[in-house]
């Protein structure tokens, strides 16, 4: 039972079960998921949804983290490939085509490997600290993206750009779907290729995993185009789940809802190990927490002290200096008289 307790992802899996059984308690049907018109809806299938965004550019943040970095710029990249990807699709002769939706795809997917990889050069080739490289496309990249969108919100109307962000497959909705497909995908390559334990002695000591024969600096490009991957992908179905783009709003401090479930899921700031399936449950408990505003009627103004108070508590809870802490408190607290005299 002790060992259950200490596994860094007890604590993020036991809060997403309470805030989904608090959300019952206020609500009979939360948990029920019911079948109309061949597709599953229900409150679980719309955090899944809605969390998809968060859970692709919470797993490419915690590729960046493991390797000693960080992303602050993977809002600003969803703003830009959602614009970009909408732009195409309104200026072209057959705005509701298929092939036009898969170009504008693949364009917007483009973007984001590039942007992903001008991050990767800032660190790793020029030596720029992370936090700053990336911010500063944080920045410019929220300009960039008003420049394609000439500061207008673009409307577009095509079905299978839609279906990225709303339509269905299988039952299911097709976001989830390519999260999964992400999330698998990212598993295999870090699990069952040497690709993970590179990306760990990097973020562990970069300077003696180049001692040891590591190219530190291909690890890095890789872990920052994925993220720019991983941010375009996430763009796209904000856009197309609304089939507009917003270059002031789309993906706006979305890289913070990221980077927290990145660290409820039990990875590091300072690199080193990581956990793909914590980020997952961390990306849930993000979501669940913004579902459960509405469910519990809290006032909006007291949105963000809710969530940041659940957020503070899981992450006591996932400290290891916390629980030794209590630990110790609960052994100092002294036997009633009775109890000794009994023993």
């Amino acid at each position: 039972m002790n060992g259950v307790l200490r596994h860094r992802l007890t604590w993020p899996a036991l809060a997403l079960v309470l805030l989904l059984l608090l959300n019952q308690a206020f609500r009979s049907d939360f948990l029920t998921v019911r079948v109309q018109d061949g597709h599953l809806y229900g409150s679980l299938i719309d955090i899944l949804r809605n969390g998809a965004p968060t859970i692709l550019i919470a797993l490419g943040m915690t590729l960046v983290i493991a390797s000693r970095g960080i992303d602050l710029s993977v809002g600003a990249v969803a703003a830009i490939a959602g614009a970009i990807s909408c732009t195409y699709i309104y200026n072209s002769p057959d705005p509701g085509s298929a092939q036009t939706a898969m170009t504008a795809v693949l364009i917007a997917v483009a973007a984001g490997l590039v942007l992903g990889a001008w991050n990767g050069f800032l660190v790793a080739v020029i030596g720029i600290q992370p936090i700053i490289a990336t911010l500063v496309l944080m920045t410019a990249g929220r300009g960039l993206a008003q420049l394609v969108t000439d500061g207008q919100i673009i409307s577009v109307s095509n079905d299978t750009f839609h279906a990225i962000g709303a339509g269905f497959f299988l039952g299911l909705p097709v976001s989830i779907l390519i999260a999964a497909a992400v999330l698998v995908a990212a598993g295999l390559l870090t699990r069952r290729t040497a690709l993970g334990t590179l990306i760990e002695a990097v973020g562990i000591n970069p300077a003696a995993s180049r001692l040891a024969g590591i190219k530190a600096r291909s690890i890095t490009w890789i872990v920052y185009i994925f993220s720019g991957f991983c941010a375009a992908a996430a763009g796209l179905m904000i856009s197309s789940n609304v089939t507009a783009a917003d270059a002031n709003n789309a993906g706006l401090f979305i890289e913070m809802d990221a980077i927290l479930a990145v660290v409820i899921g039990g990875t590091s700031l300072a690199g080193g190990r990581y956990s793909l399936v914590g980020t997952l449950i961390g990306a849930l408990i993000i979501q669940t927490l913004t579902t459960s505003v509405y469910t519990l009627g809290i006032p909006p103004e007291a949105t963000l002290v809710f969530k940041a108070l659940v957020v503070i508590i899981v992450c006591l809870l996932q400290a290891p200096k916390a629980r030794t802490l209590l630990r110790q408190r609960k052994r100092s607290v002294p036997e009633p008289s009775g109890i000794k005299a009994a023993v």
